[in-house]
């Protein structure tokens, strides 16, 4: 993949300076916070798209397949893939249909509740998520871009920001044992 011409100035510094000279001086740290997760997030999805392209992988096939993988019998109901991984059932749809056409999952009927489906990881399903994790491993996650103390620190702050905007709650402390 080629990389883009570096820019000889930081666009969303530009951006800083130009909200403070608008007279927007509380709104400045905030601006500039969310263009700059934005396009952290592009960069870092740009690097997990061209490892998973290998694998004909979107990052949410990947994500349901290690889902899926994560699980005692490698099967859950659609609904809790929705929420685990925090999008819209329709979402979900697509990916298992398109997993589902390349023989990575199947759906089957839920053995207790009619109205349920589960999606069932395949062995060539499991392969798959295996391969593409070990690539993602060695080509984004061991190195995102960050010293290690920075990206505890960074998934601190981010985790204080999504738990405020009420992502989730935090766990219940486990009692001590007997």
């Amino acid at each position: 993949m080629a990389r883009a011409k570096r820019l000889p100035v930081d666009p969303i510094a530009e951006a800083r300076r130009q909200w403070l000279s608008h007279g927007w001086a509380d709104a400045a740290p905030g601006m500039t916070l969310v263009t700059s997760i934005m396009r952290a997030q592009q960069i870092l999805l740009a690097r997990v798209d061209a490892a998973l392209k290998p694998f004909h992988l979107t990052f949410a096939r990947y994500e349901l397949l290690t889902l899926l993988s994560f699980t005692r019998g490698g099967r859950m109901p659609m609904a809790s893939a929705s929420a685990r991984l925090q999008v819209h059932p329709t979402s979900v749809t697509n990916t298992v249909d398109r997993l589902e056409a390349s023989g990575h999952v199947r759906r089957e009927p839920h053995p207790e509740d009619g109205r349920a489906t589960l999606v069932v990881l395949t062995d060539s399903g499991r392969d798959l998520a295996e391969r593409a994790t070990a690539a993602l491993n060695a080509e984004v996650f061991t190195d995102p871009g960050l010293e290690r103390d920075e990206v505890e620190q960074l998934v601190a702050l981010v985790a204080r920001m999504r738990r405020g905007a009420g992502d989730f709650d935090d766990p219940r402390p486990a009692p001590d044992p007997l």
